[in-house]
């Protein structure tokens, strides 16, 4: 006799071909963040779930709101798929918004190639393929005829890259959503329970601008910057002392990702600004991390002293992103056992729970009370992906097993006793 699972994954089986045009699709609508014009994706999304006869509501983010972001549109999707009574509603995340593509690929970054069973383009593994993942888990779920309680909600959100603000944060604080668990985009290998959060200050450095032919009528804002740089970046030897005891996430760490200043090659540079990121382990306060990161800053800029007599520098610090660390809460096993019984039967390996340095929405949900994992298609780590490089790629049949996780996982919470 076949078994409910079985008739799921029969049924992925069959629509496989249609989830993979489907992903290809997806991913043939840039969604590059910067800019982060993002509204045309969440349209074509709407429209191809539409198709299957999943209706989106479409809740178009203010542009005095998206502007304040950093971002130019976003509309965030709801797929709301109500079963009967009691029960609980579950919530399945994943973002569409991505980082640009950069150089040094040799698939087209749009084109959705698929060559040797792996799929080639920018948010195949993170996250448009769990677009995919949850849409055609809810499809085979549905498919069955069988008796739920509760519901499911489809979320598509789009500003996983800038912190989630004007995402998932908007709506639950709108009172959009308020899901009872909620599973979100990840990989195949391992259901992560926390993750690192993160602190990104924006620290501009002022000098004295002046001609190079004279360099010492001003102060050159670079050799402090560079100053200041060498204070934080000697702070990561430190950090090497600080670990977290949760599995998969070791210590913190710092790293300036952007640096943009000067005017012109014969101007001494009167301004630098540095784009600080720090990476926090659950253990830590954001607060107190803040605080002593502006300390290092306030001290290097003091101990600074310009060549040739100039005027001291001066700088200011604001912060860019304040995105907490997730922690476990109480109500997330039965999506973890789920997930690491199914995934253990159709991955033929052990799934752990673990940590992830990352930060993802999943804090979001989480600062809202609502217990979450992260899981989806993709490999066993982020570096297998390509993932924020050239050549991210997925592996396609890991793209058909996860789907089937999920869609038993949902079976398991949602069905009658």
């Amino acid at each position: 006799m076949t078994t409910a699972y079985q008739q799921l994954d029969q049924w992925i089986d069959a629509h496989f071909d249609e989830q993979v045009s489907f992903l290809q699709a997806l991913v043939r609508v840039p969604t590059d963040t910067p800019p982060g014009n993002n509204a045309p994706h969440a349209e074509r999304t709407a429209e191809l779930l539409a198709a299957m006869g999943l209706t989106a509501e479409k809740h178009a983010v203010p542009d005095a709101e998206v502007k304040a972001a950093g971002l130019e549109t976003i509309t965030n999707l709801i797929v709301r798929r109500r079963y009967g009574d009691g029960g609980r509603t579950i919530a399945l995340n994943a973002h569409g918004d991505v980082v640009p593509p950069g150089e040094g690929w040799t698939h087209a970054p749009y084109g959705g190639e698929i060559v040797d069973g792996r799929i080639y383009g920018r948010a195949t593994a993170v996250s448009k393929c769990d677009i995919t993942t949850f849409t055609h888990a809810i499809r085979a779920v549905e498919s069955l005829g069988a008796p739920l309680q509760g519901g499911v909600e489809l979320h598509v959100t789009y500003d996983e890259e800038y912190g989630g603000e004007v995402g998932p944060d908007w709506l639950l604080k709108k009172g959009l959503t308020k899901p009872d668990l909620m599973i979100a985009a990840g990989f195949s290998y391992q259901v992560v329970v926390a993750h690192n959060g993160c602190l990104q200050l924006e620290v501009t450095v002022h000098g004295d601008m002046a001609h190079a032919a004279i360099p010492d009528s001003g102060t050159d804002a670079l050799q402090g910057a560079v100053h200041i740089l060498n204070a934080l970046y000697a702070l990561n030897a430190d950090y090497l002392k600080v670990t977290s005891s949760v599995e998969g996430i070791t210590h913190p760490y710092l790293n300036v990702g952007q640096i943009i200043g000067g005017t012109n090659t014969n101007v001494i540079p009167g301004k630098v600004v540095l784009k600080v990121d720090r990476r926090m382990i659950p253990e830590e306060d954001p607060t107190e991390v803040e605080a002593a990161l502006r300390r290092t800053i306030a001290e290097a800029a003091a101990s600074f002293n310009p060549p040739r007599g100039g005027r001291a520098i001066s700088v200011d610090v604001k912060r860019i992103l304040l995105a907490r660390a997730l922690k476990p809460l109480p109500g997330n096993q039965p999506l973890v056992s789920a997930i690491q019984k199914h995934g253990q039967e159709l991955f033929g390996e052990t799934i752990p729970a673990v940590g992830t340095p990352l930060y993802t929405d999943v804090r979001l949900y989480g600062e809202h009370g609502i217990p979450g994992v992260i899981y989806g298609a993709g490999p066993h780590t982020v570096r297998e992906s390509n993932a924020k490089r050239a050549d991210e790629n997925l592996v396609l049949e890991d793209l058909r097993r996860a789907t089937k996780v999920v869609a038993r996982t949902l079976l398991d919470l949602l069905k009658t006793d």
